[in-house]
């Protein structure tokens, strides 16, 4: 059981700002911002959830375990799928380089969890720490009150690129040679920018990529040393009840110099053929993943190639949605839709086997999903992408991007998308 106590606020970029800095004092941090987006499946519009004990304690990393616990505990749980969990899922493997060593998962139930909701702070603390709720409240309030912290600057890292330009157009042209061969029809292939024996403040870092950016499922994870800024713009996953709803992206776009350049390229992102044709593969991708949990007849189209505009893009969405019968176990929904198709292809079990051929390294956290289950057993889950990726005993700062390659792919326009996704977290990274 837990004790829910709700306090009013004022203002709550500052009170946002005060959580993520009380929240350093913990080894395993989860926090969930919205960004202020307007979302019909939203249920906050941040969540801070916290865990006092060391990971290696508190933490579930085993599929039977974490299935376990949604059944019988019936409480929240934060944490993440990473990309290589299917393995666990299909006959598939990964046996690229992995600088970042994240587990496959890795769930635990906070012992703190604060949900910013329409103006009120939700403190949820299990029993026996609800003695420490009104000064912990007191302690975020006086953090909004109180001198800010000035941040310091580090040495900016030396960003290398896993695969430069050529080899990069190489492997699109294999798999250009699979989709005319009929082996697949797009897959997403990724590639890696990183630093070794490289220090940099997670929280900083964080806010300065959550600054450029503003998406709506940003995450911030601290798992002991290992840490994740994310500035996604995508859901893969949400559960409300007996409704589910799935928003993949496909169609990207920079944003324009002036109102007139940019409206013009919002336009031509939502006309645009290709694009088109990528998102709505992906879209039928889903719909056929919803469709092995779905009631029948329930799989809808709710979107279709909707553009959304973001602080540094424009976005081509479509939204799926479907409804599931009430005894419906949430994590055989994760089981039977993951990975998200906009991060494989079509087939995606062929996808994912080319491209795992394809790319240099493994994509651990990378493509994988971060966010939460309920009491009542919903939950909602991002995309990682738009990521930066921080090992702190390792010294290795890693964040990928990537680009869907179909039949009318070019590959240096393939190759742009991906320095232009890439140019938030490097810019990022360099001002150190």
């Amino acid at each position: 059981m837990r004790k829910h106590q709700i306090f009013t606020i004022q203002d709550s970029l500052k009170i946002k700002d005060a959580l993520l800095e009380w929240s350093k004092k913990f080894p395993s941090v989860v926090w969930l911002d919205s960004n202020g987006h307007k979302d019909p499946y939203g249920f906050f519009e941040a969540a801070l959830a916290v865990e006092q004990t060391d990971m290696s304690d508190a933490g579930v990393e085993n599929i039977d375990e974490l299935s376990a616990i949604i059944d019988k505990k019936h409480d929240w749980l934060f944490g993440y799928f990473s990309y290589d969990f299917k393995n666990d899922l299909e006959d598939l493997e990964s046996r690229n380089f992995d600088g970042l060593s994240f587990p496959k998962i890795h769930f635990f139930r906070p012992s703190k969890l604060i949900l910013l909701k329409g103006g009120e702070l939700h403190f949820l603390y299990l029993e026996a720490d609800t003695n420490d709720i009104d000064n912990d409240y007191l302690q975020i309030k006086n953090a909004v009150d109180g001198p800010k912290a000035v941040m310091g600057s580090s040495p900016s890292p030396r960003i290398h690129l896993r695969v430069h330009k050529d080899a990069y157009f190489e492997k699109v042209a294999r798999l250009l040679e699979h989709i005319h061969r009929g082996d697949l029809y797009e897959a997403n292939l990724c590639q890696e920018f990183y630093a070794t024996d490289t220090e940099i403040d997670p929280w900083q870092t964080y806010f300065r990529l959550n600054e450029i950016s503003r998406p709506p499922f940003a995450a911030f994870m601290r798992l002991g040393e290992r840490y994740l800024m994310c500035a996604s713009p995508e859901r893969y996953l949400r559960k409300m009840g007996q409704n589910v709803i799935s928003q993949p992206i496909k169609g990207t776009s920079r944003r324009g110099n002036n109102g007139k350049e940019d409206e013009a390229l919002r336009i031509a992102l939502s006309m645009d053929e290709k694009e088109r044709a990528e998102n709505i593969m992906i879209t039928d991708l889903v719909r056929n993943d919803l469709s092995k949990s779905a009631l029948k007849g329930s799989v809808l189209v709710e979107e279709l190639c909707r553009v959304y505009t973001y602080k540094q893009v424009h976005q081509m969405i479509s939204t799926v949605i479907s409804k599931v019968a009430k005894e419906k176990n949430p994590l055989e929904i994760i089981k039977q839709t993951f990975p998200m198709g906009s991060m494989t292809g079509a087939p995606k079990i062929s996808a994912m086997k080319i491209i795992e051929k394809l790319e240099e390294t493994k994509r651990g956290l990378y493509s994988g999903a971060v966010g939460y289950f309920a009491p009542n057993g919903d939950f909602d889950f991002n995309v990682v992408i738009r990521s930066i990726l921080y090992n702190a005993a390792e010294k290795y700062v890693s964040f990928s991007v990537g680009s869907a390659i179909t039949s009318k792919s070019n590959p240096e326009k393939e190759y742009q998308e991906c320095l232009l996704k890439a140019k938030a977290m490097r810019s990022v990274l360099e001002k150190g």
